[in-house]
């Protein structure tokens, strides 16, 4: 495995539509062994194919230590309630916002193997997986953000 650099906000790959991941193959298991690698790295939660520069529908995320999910072609098939998230974000360091998200989410796609799985999230688990989904179509938490804020800033600022 391999650390992967980051790519930062500015770079157009966070704003561009992945494409799906044609079969899963020992390549894609290495690319999400390594974004896992990255993630802890990073002290992140989650981390997606564009923000490692793989613009493929693939994402891995890590809620709570030692509970890993991998996404291949994911498709959040439904949603419900709402809550509201603070928010940061490995490619956009220093920022952190408050996002409504769903409350409950169920998300399917292909794991590591390319098996079929579909999983039922809740709170802060539907709040990660809903976030690394949205970079799979180039959006990025503070472009749904109410209000962002740095940790030095005292009040929120208004979007």
């Amino acid at each position: 495995m391999a650390l992967r650099n980051i790519v930062k906000e500015g770079d157009d790959i966070l704003r561009k539509t992945c494409r799906p991941v044609d079969k899963v193959t020992a390549r894609t298991q290495l690319i999400l062994d390594d974004m896992v690698e990255t993630m802890r790295n990073a002290m992140g939660v989650g981390l997606a194919g564009p923000q490692v520069g793989i613009m493929r529908r693939m994402f891995v995320a890590e809620p709570l230590p030692g509970e890993v999910y991998c996404f291949v072609n994911p498709e959040i098939v439904s949603r419900e309630g709402t809550q509201e998230c603070e928010e940061g974000c490995l490619s956009v360091p220093g920022i952190y916002g408050l996002v409504d998200r769903p409350e409950k989410i169920v998300i399917k796609g292909l794991d590591r193997d390319g098996n079929p799985q579909e999983y039922e999230f809740e709170g802060f688990h539907a709040n990660v997986m809903c976030h690394e989904y949205d970079h799979l179509d180039g959006i990025l938490f503070i472009d749904k953000a109410k209000e962002t804020f740095t940790p030095e800033a005292s009040e929120p600022e208004e979007e």
